[in-house]
């Protein structure tokens, strides 16, 4: 029996790190700070995704239907695999598109003490005859946790509210309300959808670790089941990892890469992937996951995919003081 524990988290401060999410490794260092040292050893972090509190639709694979007013700001229930995704996608695609997405996926910067911090809320201005002539939107922090042992799951309430992500912690950012937890069983999920198709396509929800510096770490080739030509026709991005006073540098394949799938337990794979693969995935690395296609769809998907810049050859380095990994 593999759980994961779904953790919905309302920023209550602005926050000053990494601009594409929270990683794992500063969720994991916060919760150490929580717990005992032996419970906090088997828990195993996501990194966390930036989702607006805005009216959404659920997508056609979701197993719920219908619009919903401030959709982002709670967990709906989760029945099948693809429901774990919902919010997982950084472009927000359960978005109305009655609503100015564009300007509601996007978090407002504001300069604090000098640094781009995002803000915990964006607010839009409306014509001067609607009848409220502004609207908020609260900004949340998607994550999950699993565990070696478990029985270590779930956490309690108290001690998941109440967390600071990224910089500045000293001075109140990044500081969070729990807003929403609950408990999923992946062997008791629907996976028709992955169990009936004819062929797959990996996307990578988070980047996956192919080079480390951090001590002891093993660095590894892409999988031999991706359908993967060259490695050069990958995007690429180096990220950080900091323990203390000391950076470690990754070289990773870039979140959002879509590639084709060569395996043959799309299931099995489709769970590991929850869990993630390959080096540093306790700390939220290597999240996939597999979508079924049908097979005369998975070349053109793959080329419109390279043609979108979401594969490609471009290696980024990411922003100079932006803590990718590390809580402070």
């Amino acid at each position: 029996m593999t759980r994961i524990q779904q953790v919905h988290w309302e920023l209550e401060m602005d926050y000053l790190g990494h601009p594409y999410y929270v990683s794992g490794n500063a969720i994991y260092h916060a919760l150490g700070m929580q717990l005992d040292h032996d419970v906090h050893q088997h828990i195993n972090a996501s990194h966390g995704m930036f989702v607006p509190g805005q009216f959404g639709t659920f997508p056609e694979e979701h197993s719920e239907s219908g619009i919903r007013p401030y959709m982002g700001s709670s967990l709906p229930d989760v029945e099948s695999y693809d429901d774990l995704f919902l919010f997982r996608h950084p472009g927000h695609p359960w978005l109305l598109d009655s609503r100015p997405r564009d300007g509601l996926n996007a978090h407002d910067v504001r300069i604090q003490s000098g640094m781009p911090a995002l803000s915990h809320e964006t607010i839009t201005g409306r014509p001067e005859d609607a009848r409220k002539q502004q609207q908020t939107t609260k900004w949340y922090i998607n994550a999950y946790l699993h565990a070696d042992d478990p029985d270590t799951l779930p956490l309690g309430e108290d001690v998941l509210d109440g967390l600071q992500f990224g910089g500045k912690r000293n001075y109140g950012y990044g500081t969070t309300t729990l807003k929403d937890t609950q408990v999923v069983n992946l062997d008791d999920l629907d996976y028709s959808r992955l169990k009936d198709g004819d062929a797959f396509i990996l996307e990578l929800v988070t980047p996956f670790v192919l080079r480390s510096e951090y001590p002891a770490a093993n660095n590894v080739d892409v999988p031999w089941w991706w359908s993967v030509d060259d490695e050069a026709q990958l995007r690429h991005r180096l990220e950080n990892v900091v323990e203390g006073g000391d950076v470690y540098e990754l070289e990773t394949v870039d979140h959002g890469v879509v590639v084709g799938y060569e395996g043959d337990r799309p299931v099995e794979t489709a769970k590991n992937g929850l869990t993630r693969v390959g080096n540093h995935s306790k700390y939220g690395f290597g999240e996939l996951r597999v979508k079924s296609v049908p097979k005369r769809e998975v070349s053109q998907k793959c080329d419109e995919k390279r043609k979108n810049g979401q594969v490609g050859d471009s290696k980024t380095q990411t922003s100079p003081g932006t803590d990718q990994s590390s809580p402070r």
